[in-house]
């Protein structure tokens, strides 16, 4: 391989890229950058104005002008960083999220048809020549934990997620088929019928895999969201994903005006309820039973949103 070879691919795939980018005015009213960093608000651990600067690549002025735009757009909202009162946070407001789910959504819709103008047979050779292009050019380094990105889930998700839940907890806890059922039956009625304003799902995904899953759901009592289905492949654990996607569930609950979050689990699940504890939920109850063809001590959990920092 030359420099020249590797030139010529950019220039292809910068076309290739460009096309996708501006077709039907994709990201309007925003600008391909604009909407890049609407991307890391909504999908990055790092939401600090000098992380933003630095993952980016982008002159300080710059994104200075671009959350000013924001802001007044109704889009993020600016307080000092928790970790160091110097710094910036940057987070999205509801409309922001709104925002950056619609761009995803026309970006997703413009790959989509961009693949199905690819052959069947074509596509896992596809999906492997970019799986090694990343891998050779990554020097072999070990995930990072800016590497995980949480997004919404895309048709099939909803379907891992059910899935990935049975196999799991059959493998770790010898669980049986009960609870997929009760999986299945979780994802069914999100599926069928849910408030996208007031419940939601979050995949976390490592180099285009699904490696962790939660969801915020509408609880039967007043003003109160629950947490469901929080997964963590074995193989990504250590990078920090349950805790982001906790976090994601309470930063949502929070902003939509939920008071409390509670969530039901079982006391084998040790390290969940290691995450949960990091967050500040307490636990409030909890009872024997018989479940899943195991004897469990199942547990209830709560978190007063008003109560604990943001």
């Amino acid at each position: 391989m030359t420099v020249q070879d590797i030139r010529t691919f950019n220039r292809f795939y910068t076309n290739v890229i460009g096309a996708l980018d501006y077709s039907r005015q994709l990201y309007a009213p925003y600008t391909l950058t604009e909407s890049r960093v609407l991307y890391e608000l909504a999908h990055s651990p790092r939401t600090d104005a000098a992380d933003l600067r630095t993952e980016l690549t982008l002159d300080a002025g710059y994104l200075s002008r671009i959350l000013n735009k924001f802001e007044e757009d109704g889009l993020v909202e600016r307080t000092p960083s928790a970790r160091d009162p110097r710094r910036v946070r940057v987070t999205l407001t509801a409309r922001g999220r709104e925002t950056a789910a619609l761009l995803a959504e026309r970006a997703n819709e413009s790959v989509g048809a961009l693949l199905a103008s690819v052959p069947s047979a074509d596509r896992p050779r596809l999906s492997e020549a970019m799986r090694t292009v990343r891998e050779i050019l990554s020097d072999g380094r070990a995930p990072r934990r800016e590497d995980v990105v949480l997004r919404d889930p895309s048709p099939g998700d909803l379907g891992w997620i059910v899935q990935r839940n049975a196999a799991l907890y059959a493998s770790e806890f010898g669980w049986n088929a009960d609870y997929e059922g009760l999986v299945a039956r979780i994802v069914a009625d999100f599926a069928e019928d849910h408030d996208p304003h007031l419940e939601r799902v979050w995949i976390a995904e490592l180099e285009g895999r699904p490696v962790g899953c939660v969801m915020c759901v509408r609880d039967d009592a007043p003003a109160t969201a629950r947490l469901r289905l929080l997964l963590v492949e074995p193989d990504v654990r250590g990078l920090g994903i349950g805790d982001r996607l906790v976090r994601a569930v309470i930063d949502f609950a929070r902003g939509v005006g939920y008071r409390e979050l509670v969530l039901w689990t079982n006391d084998v699940l040790a390290s969940a309820r290691r995450v949960y504890q990091r967050h500040g939920f307490v636990l409030v109850g909890e009872k024997p039973h018989r479940s899943f063809g195991k004897d469990l001590n199942g547990q209830d959990w709560r978190l007063d949103l008003h109560g604990t920092p943001g």
